[in-house]
């Protein structure tokens, strides 16, 4: 195991010390659980194909002709305004 010294603002030290106490753990567990958690949360992700393809859009849902967004834009703008009176 692999011994370090981490910097903590007051506040969070305080909070992670009473934290540890409560759940009779030492404060270094608690670090560690939450590393743990955190390198969980985002693992390393795979080495990406040296080769860039454009992403894929899946365009499904309504298609809606050109001649008409305007109308449905001013739509949207109205009913939106209605709601925040």
């Amino acid at each position: 195991m692999t011994r370090t010294q981490i910097q903590l603002p007051d506040e969070l030290y305080l909070r992670a010390k009473k934290f540890a106490i409560k759940r009779e753990l030492s404060l270094a567990e608690i670090a560690r659980r939450g590393i743990e958690i955190f390198m969980a949360r985002f693992p390393e992700q795979e080495a990406k194909s040296a080769r860039w393809q454009l992403p894929k859009v899946n365009g499904g849902g309504i298609k809606v002709p050109l001649h008409q967004l305007h109308g449905i834009s001013e739509q949207d703008e109205t009913a939106r305004s209605l709601r925040l009176r």
